[in-house]
């Protein structure tokens, strides 16, 4: 079986689905959990964190890459960092909005109307 989105073999009875759509699972958590970028609650969540570490926030291996490939380039395209890092969009999409919680990285449009990342 091949799921609907992400076009990955799934093995018989390991199929998930939504919609009517047979998903494998991660595409299928993907679809019940979406990564939000503008959540107030999760940004005062992790400046609370944050403040009771002493300032201290640990960030993951790619989330460490993001911002040193955002602080080389200036900004880039999220399409061009994810072909970059070699990941899923919506692996970058639950590392992106961590960042923007964090208030680490910021989303901006270029006058072209594409969207970059730029650090905070």
């Amino acid at each position: 079986m091949e799921c609907a989105k992400c076009k990955a073999v799934i093995e018989k009875g390991a199929e998930q689905y939504r919609y009517g759509q047979a998903l494998c699972e991660d595409c299928y958590m993907d679809a019940l959990s979406p990564a939000r970028a503008c959540d107030p609650w999760a940004v005062h969540s992790a400046k609370s964190f944050a403040k009771e570490q002493g300032g201290i926030v640990s960030l993951s291996d790619i989330q460490k890459k993001i911002l040193e490939i955002l602080k080389e380039s200036g900004g880039i395209e999220p399409h061009i960092l994810s072909e970059q890092l070699q990941i899923r969009t919506s692996d970058l999409e639950r590392d992106i909005a961590a960042l923007r919680h964090m208030e680490k990285l910021r989303a901006a449009l270029r006058d072209d109307g594409k969207k970059i990342l730029l650090l905070w």
